[in-house]
């Protein structure tokens, strides 16, 4: 998966970029990096500064930076980074400090869009014996049984994910773990949000979900370089990685997140066509990509998992 998505060959390292190949919530409308803009704005007031840090996490072209960048509101100065491993993009806002880490010691708004679910991962199965025992993949796709999974990885699958029975799966998320607390970690005080699919303890799924995407479609998760690997989430113990207690991190849904910031599905009032009509198409052009944003089964189901680093924030949002 690493290699797959990050090596000279890799996925993310393509000219056309993940937008090439499928629309997150950045790509479906600038209303996404309006509501971030907001975010921002909120954090800045919380920790009563008017100059501010924005870290985007898996920053893909820089898409969400400038649309964000386009939508603060006068007064605040940002301090944009983007951390992504392929090159910074020509045309590039110059204001955009283009990284393949975080910085460190930053006040202000980390936000991770749909990163964590790139992080690689292991997988484990079950075998017919009761074996947990790592899924090893080919070049092909092919996949075969390799050693048993001990150590830090089964004890993460014992408390994260119990598997059950011959062919139960589970992508092994320690690796998300670690690499979300070390983000948050560079945070001096602000607010880490990571947004992406995820599921909790409880519910997880019995075959996980371990799948490619390339050109729109999805499609066998095959190591080759020529599409997305992705996994969904285990936001519940990332939760736990980066705040051992788990009083200050919260999770809701993207949702009720996007809800809280402005962003709504309402249509405009019909009235509008006759006193307003080009108003009116605007306002319905917006009310429609917002439902996309929050919609029931799609967008809107997405994990908003959101950390306050610093007691400045430790309110907020109500």
């Amino acid at each position: 998966m690493e290699s797959a998505l990050y090596g000279p060959e890799g996925f993310y390292r393509r000219p056309e970029g993940p937008a090439g190949h499928f629309r997150t919530s950045v790509h479906a409308s600038s209303l996404f990096a309006s509501a971030v803009a907001k975010l921002l704005a909120a954090t800045a007031e919380a920790l009563d500064t008017d100059e501010i840090a924005l870290v985007d996490m898996g920053a893909g072209r820089g898409e969400l930076l400038t649309g964000v960048l386009a939508a603060v509101p006068d007064g605040l100065t940002v301090r944009p980074y983007a951390v992504e491993r392929a090159l910074r993009p020509p045309g590039l806002d110059p204001r955009v400090e283009w990284t393949d880490r975080p910085p460190t010691g930053v006040r202000g708004l980390l936000f991770a869009n749909e990163w964590l679910d790139n992080v690689p991962v292991d997988v484990a199965e079950v075998g017919p014996d009761g074996t947990v025992r790592y899924v090893l993949v080919g070049p092909d796709g092919t996949e075969r049984p390799g050693t048993p999974v001990e150590g830090p990885d089964a004890r993460w699958l014992a408390r994260w994910w119990p598997m059950d029975g011959p062919g139960a799966r589970a992508e092994i998320g320690r690796t998300r773990d670690e690499a979300w607390a070390a983000a948050v970690a560079t945070l001096d005080q602000g607010l880490a949000v990571a947004v992406d699919y995820a599921h909790v303890r409880g519910d997880r799924p019995l075959f996980g979900t371990l799948s490619g995407f390339r050109g729109g479609r999805e499609v066998r998760p095959v190591p080759d370089g020529t599409r997305d690997i992705t996994a969904h989430v285990a936001l519940d113990a990332c939760a736990a990685a980066a705040s051992p207690g788990g009083a200050a991190a919260f999770v809701l849904s993207q949702r009720e997140a996007l809800h809280r910031l402005g962003v709504s599905g309402e249509r405009p009032p019909l009235s509008l066509a006759t006193t307003d009509p080009a108003s009116y198409v605007r306002a319905l052009a917006a009310a429609g990509e917002a439902a996309e944003l929050t919609a029931r089964g799609g967008l809107g189901d997405f994990g908003w998992l959101m950390l306050p680093v610093g007691t400045a924030l430790r309110d907020w949002p109500a």
